[in-house]
């Protein structure tokens, strides 16, 4: 296993997201795009203006499958601070459509 999610539009998120940078976030997301939080759906700009930006949304990827859609990360917040998380990732059209989250 690698750090590093060879598949390019899940690279992009995790940048995005370790870069605080927003109109990168969703960027690398499709204009029509769906996330879950361990197993209930969320409102994505809402969940990711809460859990990412305005708490300084940190991911440390432990290990990516070979796939490079599914990852393990050390994610840590303002709010949580620290947890191990699984990230599952939809690509569609070289962008994210769909992810989940949850402690792992």
């Amino acid at each position: 296993m690698t750090t590093d999610p060879s598949d390019p539009a899940v690279a992009a998120f995790v940048a995005a997201v370790n870069a605080g940078d927003k109109d990168a976030f969703f960027a690398a997301l499709t204009e029509d795009a769906t996330m879950s939080d361990d197993g209930t759906a969320r409102d994505l700009a809402a969940w990711a203006e809460r859990e990412i930006f305005s708490s300084n949304g940190r991911m440390d990827v432990e290990d990516v499958s070979a796939d490079g859609r599914t990852l393990t990360a050390m994610y840590t917040n303002d709010t949580w601070g620290g947890m191990r998380t699984r990230w599952a990732f939809t690509v569609t059209d070289g962008r994210v459509s769909h992810f989940e989250t949850g402690q792992a």
